[in-house]
């Protein structure tokens, strides 16, 4: 019966590092995308993603610390600082046994082990696999963050790829309800090294486009695949009893969370929404406007179109997808939307959709683009994301008051 207040928010993505440059640049519809540099990708099919500019790792991370972290656990540890700094929290507030951490991971550890696996092979000991020889690093920005704040309350890693950030969300949701005073959640990933670039070639489901303009077109006819990029979001969660005796202000409620698994019957991300809604004791004519999960693959953004216009009517709600400017950024990706999502109702608009001048006539949306859309009224949204095989995920955010328990 306790309620879920966001009251601090930490940014790190391709677009700005930080959260209010990053929103800056979101309003201004500035792309993160280009060119990679973070290794040589002349030879591979795809070299265009999303990657952070101006990041110093010594800068947030102790110099001895630097050979036991990858750019994932580094980047968690600045949005980590970030965040509780905006919360005006720290291992004090209310205790350290009261707070805790739990994250979302996709890829965390690729880099890691990639300069593991090269140590490995110019030893000579090239019979010595992945799997064998070097540990998973999932857990590592959980820790990490844990250790630096001295936050001994529960902990956790979630691993649903791109719907992780909600999935971290909705488990510190239910801590606060069952006594833990405050959390840290949501997600930050990198997956921009040749090991892990390599999967996502393999998958095939980037876009092909050198024009970083048109590589990633969320329900535009044109649409031929996304773009990755890495970041994320953390957010400091609290009771909202506990943080109005210590004078926290909130950027919105945590109202509703669901999540869903895709069968053998189909695609269930229409299920995970009105689950999400019915979490929250709202219909769809609650919404003010919707974080679409917006996958830029045809059949994909279909299949995201009907189940919302199933939920809303055709052109019926306000849709964004703001990662058009970042990339996906796997289990980074839904907690940035989140973060969107509460800016947005803090300040009265909605983001615009990148790269799509106009949603394909079979993906009859009202979607937001060119620039933002001012929707003074605005208090209540909903975040969709899909993570790889068959995760569906669902939050409702809302500056209306809860219902005291």
């Amino acid at each position: 019966m306790r309620r879920a207040l966001v009251t601090g928010i930490g940014v790190a993505a391709p677009n700005g590092l930080g959260a209010a440059a990053w929103w800056r640049a979101v309003l201004a519809g500035r792309s993160g995308l280009g060119p990679i540099t973070r290794f040589d990708a002349s030879r591979y099919p795809v070299r265009i993603a999303g990657e952070i500019d101006g990041f110093v790792d010594e800068e947030h991370v102790p110099g001895r610390l630097l050979p036991a972290t990858d750019r994932v656990a580094r980047l968690a540890l600045a949005v980590a600082a970030e965040a509780l700094a905006d919360a005006s929290a720290d291992a004090r507030t209310p205790s350290a046994h009261g707070a805790g951490v739990i994250t979302a991971s996709s890829a965390g550890g690729s880099e890691f082990c990639q300069r593991g696996l090269a140590a490995l092979w110019a030893r000579g000991a090239r019979h010595v696999s992945a799997y064998q020889s070097l540990a998973c690093f999932h857990a590592a920005a959980t820790a990490q963050i844990s250790i630096r704040h001295a936050l001994r309350g529960p902990g956790s890693t979630i691993i649903s790829e791109q719907a992780g950030g909600i999935d971290a969300l909705a488990r510190a949701r239910r801590w606060i309800g069952q006594g833990t005073d405050l959390v840290v959640t949501g997600g930050v990933d990198s997956m921009l090294c040749p090991w892990a670039w390599a999967a996502h070639l393999a998958d095939g489901r980037l876009s092909p486009r050198a024009d970083p303009a048109r590589a990633y077109l969320p329900f535009d006819a044109q649409a031929c695949g996304h773009a990755v990029g890495e970041g994320g979001a953390l957010l400091v969660v609290e009771d909202a009893a506990a943080a109005a005796r210590r004078g926290a202000a909130g950027y919105g409620f945590v109202a509703g969370c669901a999540a869903t698994f895709d069968g053998a019957d189909g695609p269930r991300l229409r299920e995970a929404a009105e689950l999400a809604l019915a979490d929250a004791s709202m219909s769809a004519g609650d919404i003010g406007a919707v974080f679409a999960d917006g996958a830029g693959e045809r059949a994909a953004d279909r299949a995201e179109s009907a189940a919302l216009c199933a939920l809303f009517g055709p052109r019926g709600v306000p849709v964004t997808v703001p990662k058009s400017m970042t990339g996906r950024l796997g289990a980074g990706g839904s907690s940035l939307d989140l973060a969107a999502a509460l800016f947005s109702l803090r300040d009265g608009v909605i983001p615009p959709t990148t790269g799509t001048r106009a949603a394909a006539p079979d993906c009859p949306l009202d979607l937001v683009t060119g620039t933002p859309r001012e929707l003074p009224g605005l208090h209540t949204a909903l975040v969709l994301a899909r993570g790889r095989g068959g995760f569906n995920a669902a939050a409702v955010v809302t500056t209306t008051p809860l219902p005291q328990p």
